[in-house]
């Protein structure tokens, strides 16, 4: 007589579940795997909200007619009171050039 494969080969048989993966160890697999992955990413990225000057992050600064520069304040909105202002060196940190303090672009964000 012939011996039927399935008696020969554990991992086939019904008998032979102790080898296989169950559904919840593979999902458990998939998920570390993607912490793994995550999780530094997560952890050594920089804000995407704009925090830190243009220069640091290696970004160019964009030139006063793309963000429609104006040497006057636009209400009661201008560069002086605005988040990206240097006061110190009258520039800004998303613009290029010298910058007045009565200025004003498209970029202004109020002080926090």
């Amino acid at each position: 007589m012939s011996k039927n494969i399935l008696d020969t080969h554990p991992a086939t048989t019904c008998t032979g579940q102790d080898e296989m993966l169950s559904r919840r160890e593979v999902l458990r697999a998939v998920l570390v795997a993607g912490c793994s992955l995550f999780v530094p990413v997560a952890m050594f990225s920089t804000p995407a909200n704009g925090a830190e000057p243009a220069a640091a992050t290696g970004a160019k600064k964009l030139g006063k007619t793309a963000v429609q520069y104006q040497n006057k304040p636009k209400g009661a909105q201008k560069c002086s009171i605005c988040t990206n202002y240097i006061a110190a060196s009258k520039t800004c940190k998303r613009v290029e050039g010298a910058i007045n303090p009565d200025g004003w672009c498209i970029l202004w964000a109020a002080k926090a």
